[in-house]
């Protein structure tokens, strides 16, 4: 029997260049998910492109709080117009009712964009740097899906997995083990609100361009979940992207990969399925 993963790029709207390797491999089926940051500019003149994949792929939010500036002003977790690093806005989340307010409202407005732009709600909704997951955000992440979308319309990306399997895949153990940590919890407060999740997840990286990406995501099918989830992030280099993320050299690498990978035997790219 065929098991489906979704293999899914994070990232669309980032720059020009990762937006349209993205596309491309789209086109070519070797994706069956992306997810779009839609406060960054090129969202809108992109979004018709993307959408063209609806039906084939799931087209979700990846919402970011971390990367260039906000689709308005957040005087708190943002006073210079940019959203702050990962390691500032976990305790600033934390401690300031004032964030967290900010943090509500820009959830919302980056739904609305992307209902907006594409017409209709996104498939599934996760986090740049999994910044869904954090405490002071998983709560209003959850909170904007369970009043915005009717209940199992929309899955939420749970960026966890067993002990077991990520030391099996043998990537990146340190950075999914706290990952994992991190979102301990969240498959079941999802669930108390009607809102599917994958079960199983990899892709995490080292970001390494010395390593060979062909054998990382080969790792990452290791001891596949029930309704597992690859991440992913390939992209073609622009000044934009160089300028505006520090993951910039393994991008071309895994689009290349990407470009003729068929999975083991026994698995096949999908779109999610809740797992029973």
């Amino acid at each position: 029997m065929t098991r489906s993963f979704v293999l899914c790029a994070d990232d669309f709207a980032m720059t020009e260049g990762v937006s349209r390797s993205i596309l491309e491999l789209l086109a070519a089926s070797k994706l069956s998910a992306t997810g779009a940051m839609t406060n960054r500019p090129h969202w809108p003149h992109l979004a018709g492109e993307l959408s063209a994949f609806s039906g084939q792929a799931d087209l979700g939010l990846h919402l970011n709080l971390t990367c260039a500036a906000p689709l308005a002003a957040m005087p708190t977790v943002a006073p210079s117009g940019n959203l702050p690093k990962l390691g500032e806005l976990a305790p600033l989340a934390l401690r300031s009712g004032a964030a967290r307010s900010e943090i509500v409202s820009e959830i919302d407005r980056q739904l609305d964009a992307f209902e907006q732009h594409l017409g209709r709600a996104p498939d599934f909704v996760d986090g740049h740097q999994h910044v869904h997951v954090l405490p002071g955000i998983r709560r209003a992440v959850l909170d904007a899906l369970a009043r915005r979308y009717p209940a199992g319309s929309v899955y939420l990306r749970d960026p966890s997995d067993s002990i077991a399997a990520i030391r099996a895949r043998g990537v990146a153990i340190g950075k999914a083990l706290i990952v994992a940590g991190l979102a301990t919890g969240l498959r079941q407060a999802a669930a108390r609100r009607g809102i599917p999740t994958n079960r199983g997840f990899s892709g995490f990286s080292p970001f390494d361009a010395g390593r060979d990406f062909a054998a990382d995501l080969a790792a990452f099918l290791v001891r596949p979940g029930p309704a597992h989830l690859v991440m992913c992030h390939p992209g073609h280099v622009d000044d934009e992207l160089v300028a505006l993320d520090p993951v910039v050299a393994t991008r071309p690498l895994e689009h290349g990969v990407l470009t003729t990978f068929e999975p083991p035997q026994g698995l096949r790219i999908g779109r999610f399925e809740a797992a029973a």
